[in-house]
C-alpha cells in the first residue's frame, strides 16, 4: 500500500473516533480515586451520592437504598466510581447508576460478576428503571437476596 492511501484511511479513521474519555467518564474515575484513598463511612458516602442525583434518580436510588439493606442486611453500602453500591466481603455486588451519572436516557440498577445469579449459560446483569412499582420492587428484593446468596 503507498503512502498516500494510507494517510487517506489513517485520516478517516481519526474523524470518525471519538477521542478520549468523556467529562463524565473522567469525573467517574476521579470518585473512584477519592474512594480508594477516603476510608469513608459508606452509608454517608451512599446518602450523598444519592442526595446529587436529580429528583427522579433520587426517588428510586432512595427505595433501592431501602429494599437493598432490608433484603440483604449483610451488604455493606458504599459508593463505586461516585454510584450508591452494595458490597460483601469487600466486592461490589450491585450498583445503581442514575441517568444524569453518563446522560442516559434511564437509570439502571446492576450486578457485578460476584452477585450470584448464574443461571444456565445467559442472564441479565443490569436493568434499565424509569420508575419502580410493587412487582418491580418485589423482583429487586429477589434478585438481591439471590445475588448474596
Amino acid at each position: 500500500m503507498n503512502t498516500t492511501t494510507k494517510s487517506k484511511k489513517q485520516s478517516a479513521k481519526s474523524t470518525n473516533k471519538k477521542e478520549g474519555f468523556t467529562a463524565e467518564e473522567k469525573a467517574a474515575m476521579r470518585a473512584r480515586a477519592r474512594e480508594l484513598k477516603e476510608k469513608t463511612d459508606g452509608e454517608s458516602a451512599v446518602r450523598g451520592s444519592i442526595a446529587a442525583m436529580s429528583p427522579q434518580d433520587r426517588a428510586i436510588a432512595k427505595r433501592l437504598h431501602e429494599l437493598i439493606k432490608a433484603a440483604a442486611p449483610d451488604l455493606s453500602p458504599k459508593t463505586w466510581y461516585g454510584m450508591p453500591a452494595y458490597a460483601k466481603d469487600g466486592k461490589v455486588v450491585c450498583f445503581f447508576r442514575n441517568a444524569g451519572k453518563f446522560k442516559e436516557r434511564y437509570a439502571m440498577f446492576g450486578f457485578n460478576d460476584s452477585a450470584k445469579l448464574d443461571e444456565g449459560s445467559m442472564w441479565p446483569v443490569a436493568f434499565a428503571l424509569t420508575k419502580l412499582t410493587a412487582a418491580d420492587e418485589a423482583k429487586i428484593r429477589a434478585l438481591v437476596k439471590k445475588a448474596v446468596g
